[in-house]
């Protein structure tokens, strides 16, 4: 079969690209994204092409650029260009090179494409790539998913080689007589990738010519394992009540909660629990250990990119990963005051009147305006804060109570408590307020708190 035919074929059969829109080819210069570009156009899809200039090669790399340059004009298909100040960046986020260079690319890649209403990005990954993948999953510690290499779509990323190899690539460039130019960098093992390529591959070829054909068709088989067993935990999620979730979750304070029951349920535990820590950006180590503590001490916490995880009795709970700012605001009068982003806290002092009963409201806190000295603050309670609950002769820690009440570490420390002048917290907000200020017969003017 031609290798255009084969690329054809295989971009039918996974459904990868349609006519009617239009594409971005990430074009380096080198063989496998040339050899994309000009089978995409001889295909007649829609493109155009994104040259990334990351400023880590001298000349060479503007020489690359040229050489875009020179083969869209020729080919008459749009070209994008941009340069990357890389060290700079890998500084900045104390990262490596390597790992700069492709967070730079692909952001790049995904703000163009929406500027200019693209449906994908085409990347030009070849088997070879899907098998060094591989090697490279095994070698840092992988499961099923790891062993799947690369996928031929994930998102907005497309990769129309996946069916073709590196000889196959040369032997269509050599034949269509275009030349491209070589990264040298590629030609020095002094990266995980290139030492594959360059000293691991070799060796594997001598063992057995087909290794690449083997390992690729490996990963082919564990794709289809890895579809069923997908299948098999969707329809278990479905079945059981596995997440509780509080409706704030996707914004600022909301969290989800895991029963461990739920999990422990499946005929792979482990594995149940991979499948849903990777959603929030767990390692596979980092989930391997949570795994072990699912009945360890409550308070434990792991923290991934954008996520935490806390241990709290028999859950799990997931929170977004934001910081723990020092809430303060002083509040000198009655009146409406933004509190943060999202709440706003209104003061009012009201003579009392016949009929009038007390806030049972959660967030509306009624005190007796003659007990509470103003200014008031309201901040996030700290260790050793002391009130006398309403109804109680004596006083309680904040922290004890909250326990009590069974708050998960995460609440604890977004617990916000409202304290008078003289230094007595008036209120545990949300929660209880101190029996000291109550509204008693005495009572002439009620000052009501409430937080929206």
């Amino acid at each position: 079969m031609k290798i255009e035919e084969k690329v054809k074929y295989f971009i039918n059969e996974h459904h990868l690209l349609d006519k009617d829109k239009k594409y971005i080819v990430a074009l380096s210069g080198g063989a496998d994204s040339v050899c994309l570009l000009l089978l995409l156009k001889k295909l007649h899809y829609q493109i155009e092409a994104a040259h990334c200039n990351f400023r880590l090669r001298g000349d060479e790399s503007y020489r690359d650029e040229e050489f875009c340059v020179n083969l869209c004009h020729a080919l008459q298909i749009p070209l994008h260009r941009i340069h990357f100040e890389t060290k700079e960046y890998a500084h900045l986020h104390k990262i490596s090179i390597e790992m700069a260079a492709r967070d730079l690319r692909y952001s790049y890649f995904e703000n163009l494409r929406k500027d200019i209403q693209a449906e994908g990005i085409c990347i030009a990954h070849h088997q070879e790539d899907c098998v060094e993948t591989i090697l490279i999953n095994l070698i840092r510690g992988t499961g099923i998913q790891g062993m799947r290499g690369i996928l031929p779509q994930n998102g907005h990323i497309i990769r129309p080689l996946l069916s073709i190899k590196r000889k196959d690539i040369e032997y269509y460039l050599q034949e269509n007589k275009q030349n491209y130019v070589t990264d040298s960098t590629n030609l020095i093992n002094d990266v995980q990738r290139n030492k594959i390529r360059l000293d691991i591959m070799p060796m594997l070829k001598q063992l057995n010519a087909g290794v690449v054909d083997n390992i690729y068709s490996t990963a082919q088989h564990l794709t289809e394992a890895n579809c069923i067993i997908n299948d098999a935990i969707k329809k278990y999620l479905t079945q059981h009540s596995i997440f509780s979730e509080n409706e704030d979750f996707e914004l600022h304070s909301g969290y989800k909660k895991i029963r461990t029951e739920s999990i422990e349920n499946f005929s792979s535990p482990e594995y149940l629990l991979y499948y849903i820590l990777s959603n929030y950006d767990f390692s596979g180590s980092q989930i391997e250990q949570i795994y072990k503590n699912l009945h360890g001490k409550s308070g434990k916490v792991w923290k991934s990119n954008s996520y935490e995880l806390l241990i709290d009795r028999e859950n799990l709970i997931i929170k977004r990963r934001t910081e723990i700012l020092d809430k303060t605001i002083k509040i000198p009068e009655p009146g409406t005051y933004v509190f943060d982003e999202t709440s706003k806290v209104i003061i009012n002092n009201i003579p009392i009147y016949k009929g009038f009963q007390p806030s049972k409201t959660a967030q509306i806190a009624t005190l007796d305006a003659d007990k509470v000295k103003m200014p008031i603050t309201i901040r996030l309670a700290k260790l050793g804060d002391r009130f006398q609950p309403f109804g109680m002769k004596g006083t309680k820690l904040i922290s004890d109570l909250l326990t009590d009440l069974k708050k998960n570490l995460f609440e604890k420390q977004q617990q916000l408590v409202i304290e008078d002048a003289k230094g007595n917290i008036i209120w545990v907000v949300g929660i209880r307020t101190d029996d000291r200020f109550k509204i008693d017969s005495k009572t002439t003017n009620i000052l009501k708190v409430e937080i929206i």
